[in-house]
């Protein structure tokens, strides 16, 4: 089974990266950029930040390039944050969390009970989700501040399950939570005869919020493997895949990577998967890019596995409540009103981005 969102790590290789103008019209970071024709995200991130790794990029600008972030207009005007991640010089993180907690603050409360939401997460996905960073990692953070926005003033308690096999399947259809922070769901429009049976559990099973985020993922092996130059998806037939236990496979069953045309290994974490990989277990595998940089790091084989930049995709990632739960639909208009108001605020952009400073912070206090 699969499953949690995107277990897929560090924000950005750029959040560490040191950046130099290299001319007038250069992609620098702490500045606007204009899309020139023939560029990617990927290429403007690896001028500014020299990695390829987009993900700050798209956090920055995702209202202008959600919509299709694999095929940029030329024109089209993209905030290049700092490599730590602030969108500006002058800028401080939390300072717009700061604000928006006041304004909340403000709000009064209505003097009728209601039960808190129980939301549910696991460890071992840092940044995303962990009982070891600020408030619970950022996909936790932008959970529980939607419950206080947009008018909403929910209490919440905090659960965390490491075996991530039960959320879908036992723990939110028992009732024992509400709202399952945080999974990806595959588009559920595609043909379904494409779909591994997790996929269709999800798609008919639970009601998804808006994308609490998107997360940039990919492929990653050895250097000299062969699958490391690999351009087609034909060229990944016959890989051993290493994804971990109860994360999503709806890539690899979109592309048709299914067995007997790949071998799937499940160990539980990123690192084992990282393992894997260096000790011939598997041949690839596929997580966020900011979570295999993480394992990579934590592990200490920078530059002994490598990312496939051919199969960089994005896979968004939202709230899911059972269908079963009463107030299931209720919970997820919540937090939709609240990651609306949010987004438009900045807090959202401003939540993320010094969560994963914190994060990368820890990572370099670690190896060193």
């Amino acid at each position: 089974m699969n499953t949690p969102g995107t277990k897929f790590g560090l924000e950005a290789l750029g959040l560490a990266a040191l950046i130099s103008p290299i001319g007038a019209a250069a992609q620098v970071a702490c500045e606007p950029y204009t899309v020139e024709a023939g560029e990617t995200l990927a290429t403007i991130s690896e001028t500014a930040y020299g990695s390829r790794d987009y993900q700050i990029i798209f956090n920055a600008n995702r209202n202008v390039i959600a919509g299709n972030p694999n095929n940029l207009t030329p024109g089209t005007v993209l905030n290049l944050p700092c490599a730590d991640g602030r969108l500006t010089a002058a800028s401080q993180f939390n300072e717009v969390v700061e604000r928006e907690e006041e304004k909340a603050a403000k709000i009064k409360a209505r003097n009728v009970y209601k039960p808190p939401i129980l939301l549910l997460a696991g460890n071992d996905w840092a940044p995303d989700t962990d009982e070891g960073l600020s408030g619970g990692g950022f996909l936790m953070r932008l959970s529980t501040t939607a419950l206080h926005r947009a008018g909403n003033k929910r209490e919440y308690n905090q659960g965390w399950v490491n075996d991530f096999n039960s959320h879908l399947y036992t723990l939110l259809p028992a009732g024992a939570y509400d709202i399952a922070v945080a999974w990806v769901v595959p588009d559920c429009t595609k043909n379904p005869h494409a779909m591994g049976e997790d996929s269709l559990y999800r798609c008919n099973g639970f009601y998804a919020s808006q994308p609490l985020y998107e997360s940039v993922a990919g492929y990653f092996t050895l250097p000299d493997s062969k699958y490391a130059g690999a351009a087609s998806i034909e060229e990944l037939e016959g890989a051993v895949f290493c994804r971990m236990g109860g994360f999503f496979t709806n890539d690899l069953e979109e592309a048709g990577l299914v067995e007997p045309k790949i071998t799937l290994v499940r160990p539980r974490t990123p690192e084992e998967c990282i393992e894997a990989v260096m000790n011939g277990t598997a041949d690839a595998t596929g997580m966020a890019i900011q979570q295999a940089n993480g394992a990579i790091a934590a592990l200490g084989l920078e530059n002994e596995v490598v990312q496939n930049e051919n199969f960089t995709h994005l896979s968004a990632i939202p709230l899911l409540a059972h269908k079963s739960n009463p107030y299931g639909l209720q919970y997820i208009s919540m937090l939709n009103n609240g990651l609306n108001e949010m987004r438009q605020s900045g807090e959202w952009y401003d939540i993320v981005s010094s969560s994963l400073s914190e994060y990368s912070s820890k990572l370099q206090s670690a190896s060193n």
